[in-house]
């Protein structure tokens, strides 16, 4: 029997994993830094996931759930991996509680770190209450009180959403782009809408990246149904007038300058690599790639291997990512795991 797996993050992926690692008979130990599981979608506080629709609370608080409850996996919350060592099989970690486990494999899945806004102070982040991220709105619809400006409480007549927000910029170091915050901002202008029908929602965009099958049920949709009217352009900066805030920059089909006013403006906010990253390669022995994200192996060869024999990794710690790819490489690292911890075993016996 070999020892357990440990699974080094709780959200989307790391719920996956840990499922399908205990569905398969193998033990697994949980290691989350905060105090519940669930990851960003739980802490963070969204609200209906793309492209379900379903509320986070129930989708994913379903998840953990059904790992809190399942009797082959032990959680730690509040905890972090100090130390890692050994070899595929045969792994020994140190907890921060000082505990140390025994561990056959380790999957990470530590995700990811949203954009911080200020690093984007031009677009009047931290300046004026009344730009909000696009994680500040999902907070608002999640927990019912609906759309409002911070400022006053008012519900706005004109609501911006500015896409790539700490995505596909190189001026502050974020060359890639963040995947999911086209369809997000998109679904966000639908909800919107739909609380409040009389509100014009402009969505400002360089380009838009509704990937896959989301392109009609969100962009088009979006357009054609909920009247969301976009406008490509770059952004030169949100001030404000005393009352209202302004949107400067140029509309770059008709290349000439706009200045908007509105009530509210959204930052769709991008994927940064987790803030912890220099860290977690430390202890675990793993390459990061050149943007700071976990570094993978080759696809076509380790399928959610790392750098390092014996370490796996799945989810947005690898890069950009929805949280249903996650899931499906959640359950991919975990089979990767126990394919190798069975293997690890039948070595040793022979």
């Amino acid at each position: 029997m070999s020892d357990p797996i440990l699974i080094v993050g709780a959200g989307p992926a790391g719920l996956s994993a840990a499922y399908a690692a205990a569905g398969n008979g193998s033990k697994v130990v949980l290691v989350e830094k905060a105090d519940r599981l669930g990851g960003a979608p739980i802490l963070s506080g969204y609200a209906k996931l793309v492209p379900s629709h379903e509320w986070a609370k129930d989708a994913i608080g379903g998840m953990v759930s059904r790992v809190e409850s399942n009797p082959m996996v032990t959680v730690h919350r509040d905890t972090t991996v100090t130390a890692f060592d050994g070899q595929p099989g045969a792994f020994v970690a140190t907890l921060s509680s000082g505990e140390k486990i025994n561990a056959s494999a380790a999957i990470l899945t530590t995700g990811f770190t949203h954009f911080d806004s200020v690093n984007k102070p031009e677009w009047g982040f931290g300046t004026y209450p009344d730009v909000v991220t696009t994680t500040q709105v999902e907070q608002m619809i999640s927990s019912g009180q609906g759309v409002r400006c911070p400022s006053d409480g008012r519900k706005p007549e004109r609501v911006a959403i500015l896409l790539c927000v700490g995505s596909r910029d190189r001026q502050i170091g974020r060359e890639w782009c963040s995947k999911v915050c086209c369809t997000v901002s998109a679904n966000m202008a639908m909800e919107i809408r739909e609380e409040l029908p009389n509100c014009n929602v402009y969505i400002y965009y360089m380009d838009i990246r509704t990937f896959g099958l989301y392109e009609g049920e969100f962009y088009w949709k979006s357009q054609e149904e909920y009247k969301v009217k976009y406008i490509k352009s770059r952004i030169a900066e949100v001030t404000s007038n005393g009352k209202r805030l302004i949107v400067k920059g140029e509309d770059t089909l008709v290349k000439r300058p706009i200045t908007i006013p509105f009530d509210l403006v959204v930052h769709a906010i991008g994927m940064d690599p987790n803030v912890d990253n220099m860290v977690i390669a430390s202890v675990f022995g793993v390459k990061l790639q050149q943007y700071g994200y976990i570094d993978r192996a080759s696809t076509y060869t380790m399928m959610s291997g790392t750098s390092r024999p014996g370490v796996f990794v799945a989810g947005a710690a690898t890069g950009p990512e929805t949280i249903d790819d996650s899931i499906a490489q959640g359950q991919s690292a975990a089979i990767a795991s126990l394919n190798m911890s069975h293997s690890a075993v039948r070595q040793a016996a022979e």
